[in-house]
């Protein structure tokens, strides 16, 4: 994998008690203190919590036009839960109120997330395996601004159309793909693609020792390894300096290429969020 200066990123739940317009004030807040990327959960419910929820390409969208360079994207959507010419859409839309700095983080999602039991949705994850990647094949389709259709696909069809604009970015949106280590089809999918957001079973911490099987196993796959982000997730007190630039460090001499804060912690307070962006990134 290329190396990159490591960049630093927010890891921002689209729940609990927060408004709306808070989480565009607390983006605005990020750039201010240096950090390079805000990054939304695409949750829909939140298991049977009784939570508010936003919807995340929307508060993307509002973020997109009051700030001017730090990178925003979704960790992650559920991509099987919508139709892939909406997502392009919605994309491609905030990837233009942006002028290119959209990031489009992908996953299956689960139940605390999508519960597609509820919606009378299918949940094998075999299902979603291959929406996902169909939903993937149709979205960058679209996204090349040619004429384009998908007439195979087992869960997904559409005659010819053209898709305008084409994104900001070339040669197309980031697609970064989430999933849990050791568990192979979401990083031999991430191989495919431009980044991944790599987690351990539910409970367990990614540790730096964890990226020294993943990436050898992800670069064997592609064909270029130059470009390929390594999206790490955790948390810092923003206070150790020291302490903290070490902690990150471990992860970035494996090859990650994003830190991304996590402020889930937080989640029920917008003054601790705000209190923890304003220290700045763990650089």
């Amino acid at each position: 994998m290329k190396k990159f200066a490591l960049r630093y990123g927010l890891y921002v739940p689209n729940f609990g008690k927060i408004s709306a317009l808070s989480y565009v004030d607390l983006a605005c807040e990020a750039e201010k203190a240096g950090w390079d990327g805000f990054f939304l959960w695409d949750h829909i419910v939140e298991w049977n919590m009784h939570v508010q929820l936003f919807d995340s390409f929307t508060i993307l969208a509002a973020i997109a036009v009051r700030t001017k360079r730090i990178r925003l994207g979704t960790t992650v959507t559920p991509l099987p839960r919508l139709k892939p010419w909406t997502a392009a859409r919605q994309a491609v839309c905030i990837d233009h109120l942006s002028n290119g700095r959209m990031t489009l983080g992908v996953g299956l999602g689960g139940e605390e997330s999508v519960d597609y039991k509820r919606f009378d949705e299918p949940s094998d994850l075999k299902v979603l395996a291959q929406k996902l990647d169909e939903s993937l094949e149709i979205i960058t389709g679209l996204w090349s601004g040619k004429e384009f259709s998908y007439l195979n696909g087992k869960y997904f069809k559409m005659g010819k159309s053209i898709f305008l604009p084409a994104p900001v970015q070339r040669p197309r949106i980031p697609i970064w793909v989430g999933g849990m280590w050791p568990h192979k089809g979401p990083f031999k999918r991430a191989a495919k693609w431009d980044g991944t957001i790599p987690l351990r079973a539910p409970g367990k911490l990614l540790e730096p020792s964890d990226l020294s099987e993943i990436l050898p196993y992800v670069k064997n796959l592609r064909k270029n390894n130059l470009d390929f982000d390594v999206a790490v997730i955790g948390w810092t007190t923003g206070t150790n300096r020291t302490g903290n630039a070490e902690k990150v460090s471990r992860y970035a001499k494996q090859g990650a290429t994003w830190w991304l804060e996590s402020l889930y912690t937080q989640r029920d307070s917008p003054e601790r969020m705000l209190a923890r962006i304003r220290l700045g990134p763990p650089a």
